[in-house]
């Protein structure tokens, strides 16, 4: 048997910190939960319309997220889930092109950046409006000649020297 004194001001208080310790409870389990890689995916689906956008972020970078999961958390409206998205490795191609086109400059970013990122979105990369960007698609190693010669002509001095360094790389790896 338990007793409980309350003071006629305070019952509610303690109700109320007791309800916000349980809420942050459940909220942490749903974290862990939608990071852990043994978590199923008919659950990682449920846990990515979750309201909580950190809760959606573990489940882009999640490695058992498959690739059309990943695909619609590509759209989602925190950039922190779409940067989630451009750095798991399950991301398709058709996904990184997505990606390439976000309206969020860092998410641009991280995809120009990505060691797995395909050439086909680092081509749209290369006509970015962020000097930032192109520098980065420059120095990125899976970006085809193609678009590393269109970049040599770059408006941005570092961005165009980068290409340059990039293209003098592979002809002398090629042992041209």
């Amino acid at each position: 048997m338990v007793f409980m004194y309350c003071h006629p001001g305070l019952c509610g208080l303690m109700l109320l910190i007791g309800t916000q310790t349980l809420l942050a409870d459940e909220l942490e389990q749903r974290r862990r939960e939608a990071a852990h890689p043994a978590t199923d995916v008919t659950r990682l689906q449920e846990l990515a319309r979750d309201a909580d956008w950190a809760v959606r972020q573990r489940v882009s970078r999640n490695r058992r997220t498959p690739p059309e999961l990943l695909h619609q958390l590509a759209g989602d409206d925190h950039p922190q889930v779409r940067i989630g998205v451009a750095t798991n490795l399950d991301t398709g191609e058709r996904t990184f092109l997505k990606l390439a086109r976000d309206p969020d400059p860092s998410v641009r970013s991280v995809v120009a950046r990505f060691e797995y990122v395909p050439a086909s979105a680092l081509a749209i990369l290369a006509g970015d409006a962020e000097g930032e960007i192109r520098y980065e698609v420059a120095r990125n190693l899976n970006t085809s000649t193609a678009t590393l010669k269109k970049l040599r002509d770059d408006p941005l001095p570092e961005v165009s020297q980068m290409a340059r360094l990039s293209l003098a790389r592979r002809h002398e790896e090629a042992g041209e």
